[in-house]
């Protein structure tokens, strides 16, 4: 990885900066802190040899502070012997991959004499001694942090980037091809799947909105019994009181104004069949008693009509919320829920599937792709900020995430971190973006935006953002948004 790392263009350059303006060394160490080598000058190096050192072990605490820190670009860190360290992370879908680090300079409000105690104290070594390294250490303003912090974290971000997406094969298989993942939530799901499927008792699918529970619905039809037959769905919540009884159960001529003719309702065109009722939890309470009694008895009764209606149908009803709880409060029918209620499935939110992410963002970038040629792929930098968000939409968050990534990224090879929206980068952190921080998301966005737009003509998109070229192509390198 030394080697990977002393070769990426961004590493060198921001190492020859470092070297050059403040005498210090840059250096990677492993995501728990361990392989601290690099120092940056003969006092560092000297304190680092010495018996009682615990060199390492600040660095261990940085990657402790890091991994905390989710929302930390860079930080500022004081060793046990008072110097600095200035360490970025390198994240990666499984946590904390690497930390990259400058190290050994002295903060301007601490004196030589005062970093020559701390040095005393966290070392053993002797007055002179110490008072010889503090006066070795270069000393370093708040400015110059600030620009040491940015560039830590643009190499930080450049071995990210440089790092293989590795999206590893799973041994488990299942029939039900339309479900991608194998987290263990996701096993139990198609575990009992197996078993539903086989029967054609109602079934009761309960999750969060954009879960997929559409997605279980059509696995139970098509790989059971009446697969060849009709699937029908029908949202509750999409139609008032009076629509839904016409959409559900039809109408005869006649049986309200506008009725010019019979009018079949899904119930009987999904005869033979099976009928997904969406969010049945928003049904009303009259319209209940109308589907309990056709659970009970497989009739109903038209809008406006004197005959029942025969069918048999398979009822499959999902709902976000949570229908016992609505029974205790008496907002659903209490038999209607033990009706619905034969077979439980209940689909896992995306934030307890975390492992499926990069498999499900692979997924979605080849359903998505429609251009010729290969589709890109995911870069470590995106796979990790996509691992980091919470989700609140699911998988329907995800998969529209992924389609936006795609029409930006124009004939890019790679779909890298900074392309991934500011909203999601906004709640993965959990806490607010320094003004730096949001100003550079900003420009990413449009830069990658107008790129986009241009199919990746940096001429063009130059114009479109009424820059110069030349400014184009520096802040493209600075915001590591090479492809």
């Amino acid at each position: 990885m030394a080697l990977s790392f002393d070769t990426i263009a961004e590493v060198a350059l921001s190492r020859d900066l470092l070297r050059r303006w403040y005498g210090l060394e840059l250096g990677l160490a492993a995501g728990d802190g361990s392989g601290y080598e690099r120092t940056s000058h003969d006092a560092c190096e000297t304190i680092r040899k010495q018996p009682s050192s615990h060199c390492a072990g600040s660095l261990k605490e940085v990657a402790s502070a890091l991994a905390q820190r989710k929302d930390a670009a860079a930080l500022v860190h004081r060793c046990h012997a008072g110097l600095v360290i200035v360490a970025a992370p390198v994240r990666a879908t499984t946590g904390l991959a690497g930390i990259v680090y400058a190290s050994g300079g002295r903060p301007a409000d601490v004196t030589a004499a005062a970093s020559a105690d701390s040095i005393a104290n966290a070392t053993g070594a002797a007055a002179a001694d110490a008072t010889a390294l503090a006066a070795h250490a270069p000393e370093l303003a708040e400015a110059d942090l600030v620009r040491i912090k940015d560039l830590v974290a643009a190499a930080a971000a450049a071995v990210e980037r440089a790092q293989p997406t590795t999206i590893p094969p799973t041994t488990f298989t299942h029939p039900f091809t339309e479900i991608v993942g194998d987290a263990p939530a996701v096993r139990e799901v198609v575990k009992l799947l197996g078993k539903v499927v086989k029967s054609e008792a109602t079934v009761l699918i309960h999750g969060e909105s954009g879960t997929g529970k559409e997605l279980i619905a059509r696995a139970i039809h098509y790989h059971g019994p009446r697969a060849k037959k009709t699937f029908v769905v029908q949202n509750c919540s999409a139609f008032n009181d009076n629509l839904l009884e016409s959409a559900l159960f039809g109408h005869v001529r006649g049986a309200f104004t506008g009725a010019v003719k019979d009018q079949k309702g899904l119930f009987e065109v999904a005869d033979g069949g099976t009928f997904f009722l969406d969010e049945i939890g928003d049904m009303s309470a009259a319209l209940q008693v109308k589907l309990l009694r056709v659970l009970q008895e497989g009739t109903f009764m038209p809008v406006g009509g004197t005959k029942p209606v025969k069918v048999d149908v398979r009822i499959i009803a999902a709902s976000h919320k949570d229908l016992q709880a609505m029974v205790e409060k008496k907002q659903f029918r209490e038999d209607l829920f033990y009706r619905v209620n034969v077979l439980k499935i209940t689909v896992p939110p995306l934030r307890e599937r975390v492992a499926d992410i990069p498999r499900l963002a692979a997924h979605f970038v080849a359903k998505h792709w429609k251009n010729p040629g290969q589709a890109p792929r995911l870069a470590q930098s995106a796979l990790a900020r996509l691992v980091a968000y919470s989700w609140p939409g699911n998988i329907r968050e995800l998969e529209n995430e992924v389609e936006r990534m795609l029409v930006l990224a124009g004939d890019a090879q790679e779909l890298t971190g900074s392309m991934v929206s500011s909203r999601l980068g906004g709640q993965a952190v959990g806490m607010p973006r320094t003004l730096r921080d949001s100003v550079a998301v900003a420009e990413a966005d449009a830069i990658v935006a107008a790129l986009g737009r241009h199919s990746g003509d940096r001429e063009a998109a130059a114009i479109d953002l009424n820059v110069s070229r030349g400014y184009l192509d520096a802040r493209i390198t600075t915001l590591g948004l090479q492809t």
